[in-house]
């Protein structure tokens, strides 16, 4: 008798079951942790407070990124609070036997940046870590996401969790991206269709022509965005890019046990015939370089479009004027052309290669525009280093950008880096709330192409006008 149709979702969820508990959750295997400097140091108190030691220390990988100052990182790290949580990994890491890469080390950088560039995060796997942004490790049809602080404690303690199974969403997008479209234009456009709140309670499965052909640079900005739209995850199901991606990589497997686990690779992916609780589908057609205008990352739109009126978008009139009036800005009025203060590229949505490659695109031949703060913040060493090599950072030079050093950076008022009060920042990280990326700071969350655009002019402007 032949099993039934199963989604990408159910195979790997249920591969690592240890117990179901009757009308609760599943207690989850967990085969990679991730932590860092903010949310581990009180589920490792915990750990300590209760006289328990680590389960499975080889599986718990960390590094210092939230905290970290991005210039002058040979030097102590002055805010007193960040000092203390990255002293505090260090120790805790040690006295447990957890791999540390903390500042200075040659593999250091944001967590959601490091676990695939070092052949930690694979198909098939469970993934979690005290971070939102987890679900960038779907992008190899892994189950990733993120926990909170007594969670990692659990994780830290039995390698497993309790979690309800979320219901199933698949989004698919068909056709061709036309110019200047990038991965990021693609998950701000679902998002601002679905709203902020429209994958609430869903693991979505990202499918069709535009997915499959998407590098896995791009399928983790996309599946990093994922949690934008309320959703618990995202996934890409591995294919030939995934493993193209992987080979020779650190931790990946070597030899006969890569075959092996590409055999198994392999089968990850819907089944003919599964269903899912919800699907939609998009036209690649439809989307062009996207801007935000509010203050969740649902209110985006096509940067040639106006900011629509209150009658145009879900929620109270009350609720959008108050969104508008923090950004300053009118319904209808047009974005292109609003000034901007600050850009910001990097963060584990867009700190990749691939995206200093499309922001040094538009910058090359020309200058930073003199009212212009730009943090390029590359998101490991690792990347720095390919910045370096490829002449990437010769281009930026040339134009008047700095480079600085790894960590999250501006996108998150949690560091150095943050916009001032009343200032704009095209920004291509995450999130756009009120005071995200600093007490009163305006964020504009767009591509790198976007970011790019408005380095160069200081202004909001369509990159395909520059291409």
């Amino acid at each position: 008798m032949s099993k039934p149709a199963s989604t990408l979702f159910d195979k790997v969820w249920d591969a690592h079951v240890v117990r179901s508990i009757q009308d609760g959750p599943d207690i989850l295997f967990i085969d990679r942790h991730f932590i860092h400097e903010v949310t581990s140091p009180v589920a490792f108190l915990g750990l300590e407070t209760r006289g328990i030691g680590v389960m499975y220390p080889e599986r718990t990988f960390a590094t210092a990124d939230h905290n970290t100052p991005t210039i002058n990182q040979h030097l102590p790290v002055a805010d007193p609070l960040s000092a203390n949580q990255l002293k505090a990994l260090e120790t805790n890491t040690a006295k447990y036997g957890i791999s540390h890469w903390g500042l200075g080390h040659a593999k250091n950088g944001i967590v959601h940046v490091i676990g695939p560039e070092n052949g930690i995060t694979l198909p098939g796997m469970t993934i979690v870590c005290g971070d939102s942004h987890t679900s960038t490790h779907g992008a190899f049809g892994a189950i990733a996401f993120g926990i909170g602080t007594s969670e990692v404690e659990m994780v830290l303690s039995s390698q497993c969790i309790m979690q309800p199974k979320p219901k199933k969403m698949r989004i698919t997008v068909n056709g061709a991206l036309g110019k200047g479209v990038t991965p990021k234009d693609v998950t701000l456009y679902i998002i601002a269709k679905l709203t902020s709140a429209g994958a609430t309670g869903y693991f979505v499965e990202y499918a069709g022509d535009v997915f499959e052909n998407m590098t896995m640079e791009g399928r983790m900005t996309v599946c990093n965005m994922s949690i934008e739209m309320g959703a618990r995850g995202g996934m890409v199901a591995p294919d030939q890019t995934t493993f193209n991606y992987l080979n020779g990589r650190e931790q990946s497997p070597k030899g006969e046990a890569w075959d092996k686990a590409v055999a198994y690779w392999q089968t990850l992916k819907t089944d003919e015939g599964a269903t899912f609780d919800k699907e939609y589908v998009f036209d690649a057609a439809d989307i062009e370089p996207m801007i935000t205008y509010g203050t969740n990352p649902g209110m985006g739109m096509g940067i040639s479009k106006s900011i629509p009126t209150a009658e145009e978008v879900e929620g109270g009139k009350a609720t959008y004027d108050k969104a508008l009036n923090y950004m300053g800005f009118d319904e209808s009025e047009s974005m292109i052309g609003k000034q901007v203060d600050y850009v910001f590229i990097g963060s584990c949505t867009n700190g990749r290669i691939e995206d200093f490659r499309a922001f040094a695109s538009i910058v090359k031949g020309r200058k930073k525009a003199d009212n212009i703060t730009a943090w390029i913040v590359p998101g490991s060493h690792i990347v720095e280093q390919q910045i370096k090599e490829e002449g990437i950072l010769d281009i930026l030079t040339d134009a008047g950008f700095q480079l600085r050093q790894p960590g999250c950076s501006a996108c998150l008022a949690m560091n150095d880096d943050k916009i001032p009060a009343g200032k704009y920042a095209v920004s291509t990280s995450n999130r756009n709330f009120e005071g995200r990326q600093g007490p009163g700071a305006r964020t504009l969350l767009a591509s790198p192409l976007v970011a790019a655009a408005a380095a160069v002019t200081g202004r909001v402007t369509d990159p395909r006008e520059l291409l």
